[in-house]
Order: structure tokens, then C-alpha cells, then sequence
């Protein structure tokens, strides 16, 4: 009888995080704490350093505790004496000098080997200085036996040309396989569920094909508001905000083929010639394939939110969309002729990431119509957040004398059913880029396909000149939206 080999658990090698933006809200409200949990589940070593590189003067001890209320990083035994900030400019080389200078201190001190992971957590108009800045420092390059790798934040260029100009900033400087570009969404467990869910239970396989299903609908929805992002987002928009990224990676993991192993590059390659897949929208087309809309006052009398345009920091003219909705066609064998709608929006009534096949109705039902009672088309929903989990929706007898059928549900869901604590996001991605694992990365080609699916809607938007849809806030969206997938006698989910 063979002994069962046990999972072993993942650490972290010993590594110097550097992350430029220190002083940002992404760091205080994501990163740090993102360091304090791995060092408080042991992933981290002793031989572990963190630093910080911002703008804003600032004490080592005051960017240890700036996340974490009352507590601090130094709490933490792995990282008492290893951790270090840096106050400069980007563009000044006497930044990247004080920086060296730290990071060989903290080899010595802390034996962290020269390996180096350098987080670009700043806004997008930093990331040609600081990549400029470290590649004059020699910072780009790892000594031998130990490695240099680039960690960058969305948004990665702001249409497909800006994304080829800042891939030539990047590899002046740092190799593709040193590059890691991060999507948040890409960390969370349940979306890695979908490869769970697709490629370890035979039962769906069969069905994951235009045979069964009729179509597909992916929503990111979102209650709030822009808030205090108003002039961030009025050159993004929702369509570079989240769909050209977050919809489009879930969509691509949804629906790719099986790769040959779970290793990164064959993963990658099924999500790239899915993308590749995605027929391109002319600008005939996109009046009938896409819709936007931005969100105008509304709710309760007791909670009246405002409009977008009524935001700090947004134009009181703004065309910019915070909503979209796309219809797309997928141009191979299994997806042929299956249509996938997706959207998302902000001010919506609900919260809610999901991911539903609904598949096809029965050819024939011997079922007289007058004993179905709402019978609803069968169903797999998964729900990325909140209430993670999958529900199928099936057909089941109503109990009784009569033979009555109505929809039904199974659930299954992450919190009833496991124990374990899930991984907040950033903190299983920090801890991936820290052992090399680009897996839950994009590559160079996925930024590419995605612009190219995207970039001719927000073009056609920019230069069309007619009103933009709007919708109250928490509605479901505009009108527009409805006609879009109502055209093939289909309606969008609203069930929460």
C-alpha cells in the first residue's frame, strides 16, 4: 500500500519586496496587509525585507504600522529589523542610488540573498521613470543564482498602442519571464475554482460545448459609485476599468480549452487562443454588439445617491461610460454560434461577480405546459463573490397529488463546506511572484488580445456624439442593455 504524498506547503524564498507607491491607498489598504497575513501564516522567512520607495517623507516605523492601525509589521518576528523606507523622487537617480545602497545593507544584514521583487504600485505615468530609474541602477539585473523580477499594476497601457509603447519601456530593461502583471481577480480562489470545477469533474466536460449550452452571461456588478476615483476614472471608463481585464480573463478561463498540465505556459497558451478566438467587432457592428451608460441620480428617498456627473472630480459634461455591455461571438469548434454576453457597471442594485451557462432547452417536452409552473431553462452559476459557490438549476417535481415541475437548486457553497481560510487576493499573488509561479500572471500576448477585442468599441464611443445612455443608480442598467440581449428573445439573470 502506497503512503499518500502530502501537499506541501508553499513559502516564500528569502526576497527583498520593494514596493514604489508606499505611501499610496493600494498599498496601505491592500499590500501591507497582504505581507502582515503571509508573515502571520508562515509563508515568509526569516531571511525576509521590505521596503518602501514614495514621494511622501516618512519614517521606516511609520511605513511598517500605516496599514495596520494599532499594529505594526514590526510585530511580526520574520520581519523585526527588515523593514526600510526610501523617500525620493522617481525620476531622480539619487533615488535608485539610496535604494541600492539599502538593498546590499539588506543582503548583509538580513541574508536576503540579492533577490528582489520590485512592485510598481504607483500611478501609470511613474512606470517609465522607476523601470528607467532601476535599469541605470543596475537594479534590473540579478546577480547569478538569484533574480530581479518587475510586478506591475493594471492598467497596462490604455489601448493597444500605449500597451506595445510600455512593453518597450519594459524590456529595455527586465525580460518577459522577469515580468509579472498583475490582476487581482486572477487571485481569487474562486475564479481559480473554474479551473477546478472544468478539469477535475468529468461530469461537466461533456457539456462545456455549444451542444448543450445556449449561452453565456458574465457580471461584474457593483453598488458603489466611483467615490473619491472621479478623475481617475474619467479616463478609463468601464470598459478599460474592468472589462478589458477582469471580464476578459474570467471569460478566457471559463471558456478556453484543457490544457495539457496546470504548468504556467500551458495554461497561458489555452487563454491566449481563446482570446485569439474572440471575432473582432468592426465599427459597423458595435452599435448592435456593445452598449454603454452612465449612472444618474437615484435610489430612495431615504438613500437618494448622486449622479456620475455630480462626483468630485468629474467633468458636469463627462461622456465617460460606467457601464458596459458586450455581445461576443467565439470562432471555434466548441463555441461556434454561442453567444456570451457580458457586462458591468457601477451604482447597479447588487454586488456580484458571476459566471452563468445556461444551457438549452429540451427538444421535446412530453410535459403538458399547463403543469410547468415558471419553468426556467437549466442553469450553472458560479459565483465569484459575494456568497462564493456554484448553484445548477434544474427542473424538479413539485410535491403533491398533481405532477407539477418548477425550478429547483442545488448549492454548493465555500463557506458551509470548507474550512479553511481563503487567501485574500494580493496575498496569494505576492506570494506567486515571490517564488516565480507567472501562472495567475499575464502575459505579454493576453494584454495584446484583449486590447484588440476592446479598442474598437472605445474607439466608435469616442467618436460618436449622441447622448450617452444613462440609467438611475441602483437600476440594472439601460435600456439599451435589455434590447441588447433581447434581441434573440433572451433577458439578463437579476437573481442575486
Amino acid at each position: 500500500m502506497t503512503t499518500p504524498q502530502l501537499i506541501q506547503e508553499r513559502s516564500a524564498p528569502p526576497a527583498t519586496l520593494v514596493i514604489f507607491g508606499a505611501s499610496g491607498d493600494l498599498t496601505r489598504r491592500k499590500l501591507l496587509p497582504a505581507v502582515e497575513s503571509l508573515a502571520r501564516h508562515n509563508r515568509l522567512p526569516a531571511e525576509f525585507a521590505l521596503v518602501g520607495v514614495a514621494r511622501t517623507p516618512m519614517e521606516d516605523s511609520q511605513f511598517a504600522g500605516s496599514a495596520l492601525g494599532t499594529r505594526s509589521l514590526l510585530d511580526k518576528p520574520q520581519l523585526q529589523g527588515g523593514i526600510r523606507y526610501v523617500s525620493g523622487g522617481y525620476d531622480n537617480p539619487e533615488t535608485y542610488k539610496q535604494l541600492a545602497e539599502v538593498l546590499d545593507e539588506l543582503d548583509a544584514s538580513r541574508g536576503t540573498s540579492g533577490n528582489r521583487i520590485f512592485y510598481l504600485s504607483t500611478p501609470a505615468e511613474a512606470f517609465q521613470p522607476v523601470i528607467n530609474g532601476l535599469a541605470g541602477a543596475g537594479l534590473n539585473h540579478a546577480r547569478e543564482g538569484s533574480f530581479s523580477r518587475l510586478v506591475i499594476e493594471k492598467p497596462y497601457g490604455k489601448n493597444l498602442q500605449t500597451a506595445h509603447e510600455l512593453d518597450g519601456i519594459v524590456h529595455a530593461a527586465f525580460d518577459e519571464h522577469q515580468v509579472f502583471r498583475i490582476d487581482h481577480y486572477l487571485g481569487k480562489d474562486t475564479v481559480q475554482n473554474v479551473l477546478a470545477l472544468r478539469f477535475a469533474n468529468s461530469i461537466f466536460q461533456p457539456i462545456w460545448d455549444r451542444s448543450w449550452v445556449d449561452h453565456v452571461q458574465i457580471t461584474v456588478a457593483e453598488t458603489l459609485g466611483v467615490g473619491t476615483r472621479g478623475g481617475f476614472y474619467e479616463h478609463a471608463g468601464a470598459m478599460r476599468d474592468i472589462v478589458q481585464n477582469h471580464v476578459l480573463q474570467v471569460l478566457a478561463l471559463s471558456l478556453m480549452e484543457p490544457p495539457a498540465s496546470f504548468e504556467a505556459e500551458s495554461l497561458r497558451n489555452e487563454k491566449v487562443k481563446l482570446l485569439q478566438a474572440v471575432r473582432l467587432p468592426t465599427n459597423r457592428d458595435v452599435a448592435d454588439l456593445a452598449v454603454r451608460g452612465q449612472y444618474t441620480r437615484g435610489g430612495t428617498r431615504d438613500d437618494l445617491m448622486a449622479g456620475y456627473r455630480e462626483e468630485q472630480g468629474v467633468d458636469p459634461l463627462s461622456r465617460t461610460e460606467t457601464y458596459a455591455a458586450m455581445r461576443l461571438n467565439v470562432d471555434n469548434w466548441r463555441w461556434a454560434g454561442v453567444p456570451f454576453y457580458v457586462r458591468t457597471g457601477k451604482r447597479l442594485p447588487a454586488r456580484l461577480t458571476e459566471v452563468a451557462l445556461q444551457f438549452q432547452r429540451p427538444p421535446h417536452l412530453p410535459i403538458p405546459t399547463t403543469q410547468l409552473t415558471d419553468l426556467e431553462a437549466d442553469a450553472l452559476i458560479l459565483r465569484i463573490q459575494p456568497n462564493e459557490g456554484i448553484s445548477l438549476r434544474f427542473g424538479a417535481k413539485v410535491p403533491g397529488h398533481s405532477f407539477r415541475v418548477r425550478t429547483a437548486s442545488m448549492e454548493f457553497s465555500y463557506d458551509q463546506t470548507f474550512q479553511e481560510e481563503s487567501p485574500e487576493a494580493y496575498e496569494r499573488l505576492l506570494l506567486d511572484a515571490l517564488l516565480g509561479d507567472p501562472t495567475l500572471f499575464i502575459r505579454t500576448d493576453e494584454v495584446e488580445q484583449c486590447w484588440r477585442i476592446v479598442d474598437p468599441i472605445i474607439e466608435n464611443w469616442a467618436g460618436d456624439q449622441s447622448p450617452i445612455p444613462t440609467y438611475e443608480a441602483a437600476s440594472w442598467g439601460p435600456t439599451d442593455a435589455d434590447r441588447l440581449i433581447g434581441r434573440s428573445g433572451r433577458k439578463w439573470r437579476t437573481e442575486v
